[in-house]
């Protein structure tokens, strides 16, 4: 099948397979993430999170043609990244033996790649040597680069046929308005755009929790607190001084003391509360899970969402222990998106919003 020397071509075929397994996987996590999260807000946006398989072709792509100059890069690149790793985990206070045991594949894996394409190239360099020339036709002379590029693309077509239906068919009624939203077991109002929903902030992400929060400790509003440079808010704090208590009767204003008339919704109501197709998809949580249980999978849509902007997740008053916080995602932690999980309480980026609301 190989022809005769196909024992010093074992390498080849070895290095390239696992060169174009890694470039389908990050084809995967690329497309996945730029119909989970980027999807309809404006471009060039969403094209960055092409960038990690586009990466991964090209660099596929010249080490099959300069096996050993690709070769020892990857094997330098296994190294700075090992080393990097490794300095990232002593700093945090995880680096032990056990923990370099389990990380150790991911390091392994590139080494050894490496040294296959070496060998590959060794051989290329002999047969190079002895006078030979690549036999066969164009289809044969080319299997490598049309398997490396075919396979990511089978990967890309596949994950845009799941997505694109549901996507492409997605609501928004452009209202940003209040919203009563009658959930599974729940009626809310919910707040409108402004600052008690998705308030971007200049760097051009949204409120952490902490600042959610602590919006109510002097001095009033989102900047750093004294006496909570080196603690967490509290679920106490968010119900007492949090951002949404100061917000005005219509939604669109902050005051200067708090209104007591919106609040941050639970972890449960913003489950109860999931859209799909303008109707609630029939959501409930057990308070512990990844993922809801829904009657329809929920989708980034209005009433509940803004499909243009980035926020996919909104966090939840709940806290998870001392220094984390709950937060919900638009799927209800559909197994194609990210779960209903916790994250720092100090963390704010441009894909954690949040929504105040307000009993009916």
């Amino acid at each position: 099948m190989f022809g005769s020397d196909w024992k010093d071509r074992l390498p080849g075929f070895i290095a390239t397979g696992l060169a174009v397994l890694a470039t389908s996987f990050w084809t995967l996590w690329s497309m996945g993430e730029m119909y989970y999260e980027a999807w309809g807000t404006s471009y060039p946006g969403p094209l960055a999170y092409l960038i990690p398989a586009a990466v991964f072709l090209t660099f596929t792509l010249v080490v099959l043609t300069w096996p050993r100059f690709g070769g020892w890069l990857i094997i330098v690149i296994g190294a700075i990244f090992t080393a990097w790793w490794w300095r990232l985990a002593a700093g945090r206070g995880w680096l032990s033996w056990k923990w370099i045991l389990a990380t150790a594949p991911a390091s392994s894996l590139l080494i050894v790649t490496g040294a296959l394409f070496l060998l590959e190239g060794r051989h290329r360099h002999r047969v190079q040597a002895r006078g030979g020339v690549s036999s066969g036709g164009w289809l044969r002379r080319n299997a490598r680069y049309l398997f490396a590029v075919g396979l990511p693309l089978l990967t890309a077509i596949t994950i845009s046929i799941y997505w694109l239906p549901i996507v492409l068919t997605r609501l928004d009624d452009g209202d940003r308005g209040a919203r009563l939203i009658e959930g599974d077991g729940v009626a809310l109002v919910w707040a409108p755009e402004g600052p008690g929903w998705n308030w971007k902030q200049p760097w051009g992400g949204y409120p952490s929790w902490n600042q959610i929060a602590l919006y109510g400790v002097v001095p009033v509003g989102l900047e750093a607190k004294p006496g909570y440079e080196d603690r967490d808010a509290t679920e106490g704090d968010i119900g007492v001084t949090g951002l949404c208590r100061y917000l005005g009767k219509d939604g669109l204003t902050l005051m200067t003391e708090p209104q007591n008339i919106w609040r941050m919704p639970t972890a449960d109501e913003i489950v109860r509360s999931l859209v799909r197709d303008g109707e609630t998809a029939g959501c409930t949580w057990d308070g512990e899970s990844q993922s809801a249980n829904c009657t329809v999978t929920p989708d980034k849509e209005t009433p509940l969402w803004i499909p243009d902007q980035l926020p996919i997740y909104y966090w939840a008053a709940n806290e998870y222990g001392e220094h984390e916080a709950w937060y919900v995602p638009y799927t209800g932690g559909h197994p194609m998106g990210g779960p209903v999980s916790h994250q720092p309480k100090s963390w704010g980026n441009p894909r954690h919003g949040y929504r105040c609301v307000r009993e009916p």
